[in-house]
């Protein structure tokens, strides 16, 4: 078959907030398939065996049709290189750890020249994923070669590099499902929850409530179990010991088998269980000196039974895994380290990334030395047929046993995640059975863990997975707290920039402190920070990261929303006052009104069930956009008569207009006279229908009729001048 001519991009673009595609951030790729519109699949030989082939998981992609199998059967009946270009690359990221779903290809009106979207986590991994897409289309396309594992290992490692941990992810989903909005503030696990004043900040299992002094107690193992025994709490009996020979007679005194740890180490590393020797001991104290940051150790009485970890959040447990023994089973003919391989780190559930539970078992690892030199082995050592080797006493914390932790048990973990003061902990303990009190048992709790791994508990290797983001979301907000303050959006070219300004200063006396964001800089309460252009979605972030901000301002255009899309997900308030500007962005391939009024309805599109739609009732355009609104309508028009205004009145809904050069607000029947027209500064009043769009959006914020007469008065519409 002939050799097909590459596709081309034009342009891609990562539009990061809400836009004409969907809510969520998506990589945007303007592509130019060239001679490839006039084949469609089912026009090139084997192209869609080829495809299937590399790509099996296709099958599970429903696309347009709706049914599973549905994109396979539109590659057979014969669709265009860039739909099917949009699938690969989802299916990419899919195994690459990506999960990801969503997708558009919709032809621009040139030949041959499609916009294509898909959703993406992180822009650095959405843009491999689509020049990866792009080779092995091609190669599919044109019959050469496509080495996918390399590709897919690449784009894993671009994941685990680039995207939140796992850990930090699935806290973030649960707020999601809570319709909590999120940003990311670093490349790291740094992830604010909610918005300005309202919001929550978390680095993976530690939150903005975590105490510092609670930290540093727990990474003292002694002190902790000193205020821990204080309490009543079950701990093990312990002494420090700062050399080899100290350490020996303390598990002397303590009596043996002895536990030998670092006194500042956390989350079992550096321990050494069950020792009965001297040179066990004393092997112990080296590997534990080497770990933590100092040369004292912990020398405690060994606690027979299963090593478990608790999970407290807030005060109270919300899971609980279960360790067991590590043992591998000679064959005669395999050492230790092959044998532990073969046996143990092929569980899928090890590996190295933070995605799997379990990590893989190393014999080399000083612990594990120290275990096999007790059995009379080193790494080499090859254990005759059927020979139990033990590799590690504990540290395999992963099968779930929430439903059986007795309410003691979890009595006395909570209390010690309160006494170390800690709002997130992972309580260490040992017993022989988590379903009966410790004191029954001569259980105890061995550590108090700041910043507890999470995944033992999300993906267990046995049991039942624990929803603890959903846990840790509910410590961090209260039953009716969404994380959101009242964001205003303000879209349209009449007046937006002097409409934002207004509302800001509405609100402001109120005496909440605002921000906003638009055309003519960023103000903070009034006080201008830049004068230069704040549209855009950087600028808009800036507001919803402040923690002092209770109310946020923002003006958009279609050219914002089509660049990056809007910087916040929802609003309370979407303001839209015309259609104007389709020759601003004719670059965007949008020509017509139809595709225009698709761009400004992303305004409406993100307002929320219990906020409102402000929308200019004198525009036709503008007055049917009221149907797409989720929350309620608040029409305005300088003309009281205007039919949509009358006609939305006679519902009983809000309007606002001018009578007699008085602002008036209308709810239903109900009226509320406001401030003369004339009483406010020149500069203001020379926008009257401005005025209006601003009133309307500080009524449905709820600001005090008078108050809104006395920012009238106030207000100076004339644009700030810059300090600098």
């Amino acid at each position: 078959m002939n050799k097909k001519n590459d596709i081309k991009f034009l342009r891609v673009s990562y539009l990061r907030g809400p836009n004409i595609w969907t809510y969520r951030p998506v990589l945007e790729a303007w592509l130019d398939i060239g001679e490839l519109e006039e084949c469609p699949s089912n026009t090139l030989p084997g192209f869609t065996e080829r495809l299937t082939a590399w790509l099996p998981g296709l099958v599970e992609h429903r696309c347009g049709v709706g049914t599973h199998g549905g994109f396979i059967e539109r590659l057979v009946d014969g669709t265009w290189a860039g739909h099917i270009l949009e699938h690969i690359v989802l299916e990419l990221q899919n195994l690459a750890g990506m999960k990801t779903g969503f997708g558009k290809t919709r032809s621009t009106g040139d030949h041959g020249i499609y916009k294509m979207a898909f959703r993406t986590r992180d822009e650095t991994v959405g843009r491999a994923a689509l020049d990866a897409g792009h080779a092995l289309i091609m190669a599919a396309i044109n019959d050469t070669p496509f080495d996918l594992p390399a590709t897919v290992a690449r784009l894993t490692e671009l994941v685990d590099r680039y995207c939140l941990g796992p850990s930090t992810a699935h806290i973030v989903d649960a707020a999601t499902d809570r319709k909590i909005p999120s940003i990311r503030l670093t490349e790291g696990n740094l992830v604010q929850l909610g918005h300005g004043a309202a919001q929550r900040r978390i680095w993976t299992a530690e939150t903005d409530r975590t105490s510092a002094i609670g930290e540093g107690i727990a990474s003292d193992k002694d002190l902790t179990k000193t205020l821990l025994a204080s309490c009543g709490v079950p701990v093990p009996e312990g002494s420090i010991a700062r050399s080899p020979e100290d350490a020996w007679d303390e598990a002397q005194d303590i009596g043996l088998p002895v536990a030998v740890k670092p006194i500042d180490g956390n989350h079992g590393r550096g321990v050494s269980l069950n020792l009965m020797t001297e040179a066990d001991v004393k092997a112990a104290y080296e590997i534990a000196a080497i770990e933590g940051d100092s040369k004292s150790v912990l020398v405690e009485r060994f606690i027979p039974g299963n090593e478990h970890r608790l999970l407290v959040v807030g005060r109270k447990v919300v899971a609980a895994a279960k360790g067991e023994s590590l043992w591998v089973t000679g064959d005669g003919k395999l050492n230790v380290t092959e044998l532990c391989n073969t046996q143990i780190n092929t569980d899928p559930r090890r590996g190295e990334s933070e995605e799997h539970p379990l990590g893989r078992v190393n014999p080399a690892d000083s612990e594990i030395l120290l275990e096999l030199k007790r059995q009379g082995f080193v790494p080499d050592s090859v254990p005759q047929a059927g020979q139990k080797v033990l590799i590690q006493l504990n540290g395999n914390v992963a099968d779930d046993v929430t439903d059986l932790v007795h309410p003691e048990v979890a009595h006395a973990a909570a209390l010690a995640a309160r006494i170390v003061g800690l709002d997130i902990a992972g309580i260490d303990l040992v017993c022989e059975d988590i379903s009966r009190p410790l004191g029954e048992q001569r259980g105890a709790i061995i550590e108090v863990n700041s910043s507890p791994g999470l995944l033992a508990h999300i993906k267990p290797a046995s049991g039942e997975p624990r929803n603890v983001g959903a846990a840790i979301v509910d410590h961090l907000f209260g039953p009716n707290e969404n994380g959101r303050i009242p964001v205003v959006g303000v879209t349209g070219t009449l007046g937006t920039s002097l409409i934002a300004r207004l509302v800001g200063c509405l609100v402001h006396i109120t005496g909440k402190h605002v921000g906003v964001a638009n055309g003519e800089g960023l103000y903070l309460d009034a006080r201008e920070v830049s004068n230069r252009d704040s549209t855009g979605f950087d600028a808009g972030q800036r507001l919803l990261i402040n923690r002092t901000v209770q109310t946020a301002v923002f003006e958009s255009n279609a050219r914002s929303i089509l660049a990056e899309g809007l910087p916040y997900d929802r609003c309370t308030v979407g303001v839209v006052t015309d259609m104007e500007g389709l020759a601003d962005v004719a670059e965007f391939h949008i020509r017509d009104d139809e595709a225009f009024r698709n761009v400004i309805r992303s305004q409406v599109d993100v307002i929320l069930p219990e906020g409102a739609a402000v929308l200019n009732a004198a525009n036709e355009a503008v007055a049917a956009l009221a149907e797409l609104s989720d929350g309620r309508v608040i029409f305005y028009a300088l003309d009281e008569h205007n039919t949509v205004m009358a006609e939305h009145r006679a519902k009983g809904e809000r309007v606002v207009f001018a009578r007699d050069g008085r602002i008036v607000l209308a709810d239903g029947a109900q009226e509320t006279p406001l401030l003369e027209l004339a009483k406010m500064k020149p500069s203001t009043v020379k926008h009257p229908e401005s005025v209006l769009a601003a009133v309307a959006a500080a009524w449905a914020l709820g600001v005090p009729s008078d108050l809104i007469c006395g920012g009238l008065r106030a207000f100076d519409a004339t644009p700030k001048k810059a300090n600098n």
